[in-house]
């Protein structure tokens, strides 16, 4: 991803010499974003397959979970998630 490199196994993005831990959530979350990389991943594919359920709550925290990734993508301007509006989300990577 970019200048980044993503460990699922051992839930950990590293650029260069810098590691950041994940959660296992978050790296679920990732892990789906970068299987569908330059496409649309909806809420509801994202919230029954890490949550099981879409509700209101499940939702919400999801955002957080998202905020919180973007933070961690943040210092490669290649790689981007956006949103999709009443879809879902996108990671860039150019």
């Amino acid at each position: 991803m970019g200048s980044y490199s993503f460990d699922y196994t051992s839930q950990i993005i590293s650029q260069g010499t810098v590691l950041q831990k994940l959660s296992t959530k978050e790296a679920e979350l990732l892990r789906l974003l970068c299987l569908k990389k330059n496409e649309v991943l909806t809420r509801e594919e994202a919230l029954l397959n890490i949550w099981h359920d879409d509700n209101y709550f499940n939702g919400r925290s999801m955002d957080v979970f998202l905020s919180k990734i973007r933070k961690y993508l943040k210092d490669d301007p290649s790689v981007e998630i956006i949103n999709v509006h009443g879809r879902g989300y996108k990671l860039l990577i150019n």
